[in-house]
């Protein structure tokens, strides 16, 4: 499983882009034609959540319509055998709540990027060691900017994701406290996956790429 896109690293690509669109439904929902929106609107790196209905399936299908254009990956994986699925679907990338390190295991194995879950900096720390692309930080909503500037005094070789209640209005202080990337939600995809128009999630998705972009880490 290849982990570059147009020649960069996982990584490189968080850095450049410094967004990960997030989609998470408790019922059937547009998931490609979401994620068509979605990169429409300049947003390179998308993850679906794997408790969400048709998840694996979306994930098989973008990965088959974009190929190296788009980084597509799955969230809420908290198993070995949910890495693996996300391996054979043509994931590139897993997302998980917490840092367990037999998942980021599993991960490198396959050949996927890993982005563990953790609040503190022990957790942060034990999650970089453990073999980490980057820690997401959560709940960020909690935490806040000022938070990331704090544990990147002591850790400044962890790039780390802020991810929950992540807005517009909390972007560029995320990036310029030296987040590598923000995780966006339902801020982004507002009610997209409820039938909403795609349109509107076009122009949010244009406004998050504008600001995600504009104080890079």
């Amino acid at each position: 499983m290849s982990t570059t896109y147009d020649g960069q690293s996982l990584g490189e690509a968080l850095r450049r882009h410094g967004l990960i669109a997030i989609l998470r439904a408790r019922a059937d929902a547009p998931l490609v034609d979401a994620v068509r929106a979605l990169a429409e609107g300049g947003v390179r790196l998308v993850e679906i959540t794997v408790p969400t209905p048709g998840s694996l399936a979306a994930v098989r299908a973008l990965a088959g319509e974009f190929g190296d254009r788009l980084w597509i990956g799955t969230g809420t994986v908290t198993t070995v055998d949910e890495v693996r699925a996300t391996a054979k679907a043509g994931g590139r990338f897993v997302v998980s709540p917490h840092t367990d390190p037999e998942v980021i295991g599993a991960a490198r194995e396959a050949g996927l990027g890993a982005f563990p879950g953790a609040m503190t900096p022990t957790e942060i720390l034990a999650a970089w060691r453990a073999g980490a692309t980057a820690v997401k930080l959560f709940p960020a909503t909690r935490l806040g900017p000022s938070y990331v500037a704090e544990v990147r005094a002591p850790l400044p070789d962890v790039p780390l994701v802020p991810t929950g209640g992540v807005t517009t209005a909390d972007v560029a202080a995320y990036r310029a406290a030296g987040a590598v990337a923000v995780g966006v939600g339902s801020p982004l995809l507002g009610d997209a996956l409820a039938g909403g128009p795609l349109g509107a999630l076009r122009e949010r998705a244009a406004e998050f790429v504008r600001l995600a972009g504009e104080d890079a880490a």
